[in-house]
This record gives C-alpha cells, sequence and structure tokens, in this order.
C-alpha cells in the first residue's frame, strides 16, 4: 500500500471577517492509495499551506513535502513516524511544512485506521477512549450583558464548562474586563468551570496580565489561557509564580513538539493545549500528551473549527482518564459545522465521546466541500505545479 495522491481543498465563507474566528475557512487533506482514502484538516492560513506541497526545491533541506511522501509506503504505525523524519530532514526551512503535514498526517492516520478496520485511538496503544467533558468554546461578547448572555445560552444547552476569550477582553481598562470575567461567571452559574482565554494580547508584558489575576480568582476561574505569545518563556514563567490557585494554560500556537515541551519544563503551564492540525498532526500531538503526562501537567485539545479536526484532536489523549477536559467549538460557521455528515454531540451528562467506527469515525460532505470550495491553481513560468482537488 502506497500513496499515491494527496489532494487539497481550499474551502471558505463567502466573507471573511477581522474577528478571532478561525472556523472560516479551511484546508482538507485527501490522501489515497490503492485500495483506501483518509482525510484530514490544516489549521492554518490555506493558499499559504497549499504552496509548500509543490513549491521548487530551494536546496537539499528545502524541498517541498511532495518529494517526501508522494510513493512512499504506508502499512502500519512505524511507515508514518518514518515519514514524518523524511519531511524534517527534507524540508527543514520550509517553515510552512509542519502546517501541512499536520493534515496529511491525521490523513494517514485516517486511512490506517480504515485500512486495519480500527479507530485511530487504538492505534496509538490505548485500550479504551474515555469519555470527555466538553466546554462550550466561545468569544467574549462586545459587552458584559452580551457575553452573559451567551454564557447562560451556553449552561442551558447542557455544558458543565465553558470558556470565554479574544474580543475586547484585555484591549480596555481592568475595571471592564473584571466587569467582562464576572458577567461570564453569572451566567453560567456558580458550580459551572469557567475558563479565560487572553488571545496572546499583552505579548510578553507580565505587569499588565497581573492587573487582571484579581478578578479571575474573585470570579473563580480555572485558567488563564495565552496571556502571552508562545515564546515569551519567562513571562508565563513569571506569572505562574503569582497566579495560584490560577493555572496558566498555552501551546495551541507550537507547531512541532519541542516547543511544547519548552513550555511545559519552562513556562510551568499547569495546563498544556495544543492543535493537531499545526504540531504536526496526531504523531506529535500524541508525543506531546504523553510528555505532558510524566511532568504532572494536565493535556487539552485546542479546536476551534470542524468536528473532524475535533476528533483528529481528542485521538492523542483518547485514553488518559486523568485529562478530563475538552476544548468544543460552538460558534463555528456554517462552513465548520456542516463540514462532516456525522458530528460529535454531548451525552445525557454532558460528556463527548470519540466515535468507535475505524479511522476518525468521521467522513466530510462532499455536497458541503462543493458548496465552499474556492478553485485555485499554481504556476510557476506559466506551468500548472498545483491545483485544489476534485471529487
Amino acid at each position: 500500500m502506497k500513496i499515491e495522491s494527496v489532494d487539497f481543498f481550499y474551502l471558505a465563507m463567502p466573507e471573511i471577517h477581522a474577528i478571532g474566528d478561525g472556523s472560516q475557512d479551511a484546508l482538507l487533506v485527501r490522501l489515497r492509495t490503492d485500495s483506501q482514502e483518509g482525510w484530514g484538516e490544516c489549521e492554518a492560513s490555506p493558499l499559504v499551506t497549499m504552496a509548500a506541497w509543490n513549491c521548487p526545491m530551494s536546496h537539499s533541506a528545502c524541498k517541498p513535502l511532495s518529494a517526501s511522501i508522494l510513493g512512499q509506503p504506508l502499512r502500519d504505525v512505524r511507515d508514518i513516524g518514518r515519514i514524518h523524519e523524511r519531511v524534517g530532514e527534507q524540508s527543514l526551512d520550509l517553515l510552512q511544512s509542519d502546517h501541512l503535514l499536520s493534515g496529511i498526517d491525521i490523513a494517514m492516520w485516517d486511512l490506517l485506521g480504515k485500512q486495519l478496520e480500527t479507530p485511530i485511538y487504538r492505534l496509538l496503544g490505548f485500550d479504551r477512549s474515555f469519555a470527555k467533558l466538553p466546554y462550550a468554546s466561545g468569544l467574549f461578547g462586545e459587552t458584559p450583558q452580551e457575553t452573559l448572555e451567551k454564557a447562560r445560552d451556553m449552561g442551558g444547552s447542557g455544558f458543565r464548562a465553558a470558556k470565554f476569550g479574544w474580543g475586547p477582553y484585555g484591549r480596555g481598562t481592568v475595571d471592564e474586563d473584571r466587569e467582562q470575567v464576572h458577567a461570564a461567571r453569572e451566567g453560567l452559574g456558580k458550580d459551572a468551570t469557567l475558563l479565560i482565554d487572553a488571545g496572546t494580547v499583552w505579548g510578553d508584558d507580565v505587569a499588565l496580565a497581573r492587573q487582571r489575576l484579581p478578578a479571575l480568582k474573585e470570579a473563580r476561574v480555572a485558567w488563564l489561557e495565552e496571556p502571552f505569545i508562545s515564546a515569551a518563556l519567562g513571562a508565563y514563567r513569571e506569572l505562574s509564580s503569582l497566579s495560584h490557585p490560577l493555572s496558566l494554560a498555552g501551546g495551541e500556537g507550537c507547531h512541532q513538539s519541542h516547543q511544547a515541551y519548552n513550555m511545559i519544563d519552562f513556562g510551568k503551564l499547569g495546563y498544556i493545549q495544543i492543535d493537531t492540525g499545526r504540531i504536526g498532526g496526531i504523531t506529535s500531538a500524541f508525543q506531546v500528551a504523553q510528555y505532558a503526562r510524566e511532568r504532572g501537567v494536565a493535556y487539552v485539545n485546542h479546536t476551534f473549527t470542524s468536528h473532524l479536526a475535533l476528533s483528529a484532536s481528542i485521538q492523542s489523549y483518547a485514553g488518559h482518564v486523568e485529562d478530563q477536559l475538552c476544548e468544543y467549538p460552538v460558534e463555528a460557521t456554517p462552513l465548520a459545522r456542516e463540514l462532516t455528515r456525522t458530528s460529535i454531540r454531548l451525552d445525557g451528562d454532558g460528556m463527548v465521546c470519540l466515535p468507535e467506527a475505524p479511522g476518525l469515525g468521521l467522513e466530510p460532505d462532499p455536497e458541503i466541500i462543493r458548496r465552499y470550495k474556492r478553485e485555485v491553481e499554481i504556476r510557476v513560468d506559466g506551468n500548472l505545479v498545483q491545483q485544489t482537488g476534485t471529487l
């Protein structure tokens, strides 16, 4: 069984808005052998990422990913690891390679699971998949009243945990941020888990972040997510020493496993958040999840797009009973909400479970792909080197 083709589908909403919503477009990956196909999703700018597949070679360590993947055997899990190593060697200086490899890696696991008729989490070595507690993931309202109403809706929909982020938070005064946080707490109720995402708004400024700690503690917030950019390890470490009992969370910006290891070891996070569509796919996400377990740091997925991405993101820690939280997108665009024929739904206890079907257990809906697909051609000296796939 060899990889015969890899196709990309650039999907987008009719209008893209300047808000913190990564579900407005998507880059789907379809990988085929002679007998099976698998699907994956990249969490990255679609057109920039597509170009990494067939861009002209610059030198021996800056080759397109197609040079490392097309024609390669895909018989078992070891082949996925070997392909990762080839990409690392041949595309070392191609900085978009990790984002593109993420979707391809997910598609390889999906295909292999289908071929072997087993869910991905079992291929990873887990005996079972534990139910996760989903937190409704949304943006702050423009006003505290809007945030209050959003929080009430989340609680009324069966969620026992919720996260609010981005929007106006961190961009105004300390008092304005306090009102937003307390509105979220009031709307959710006193017993629900409340999480806050600052969206890297303070860069590496510990003083600005520290000013927000009293309000977060008053509202019994469980974590403050991404107060700083991912590389600001010293700032994370300093704020962590001041924030107890509030934990810090971060890591969604990591696009390879060693960056996540550094955030765990030197940033002193309480929670490491990994986006399978950025980190290098399920392979790299699983490595980070294992690393975090060994160091007593909680692992949680980062997912703000489709349920295809949601399934991929849970696989890497499905067998960890200790890691209970799961990011669950509730404000995604119709493109992301409708992308798969079936979805991962809350059960009667407000928990979510992975599908037990082979691979990811979910399939993209061809009609949705056709509805949102954008046609793309990449040419060099007039010669066509790449274009979006066909169904």
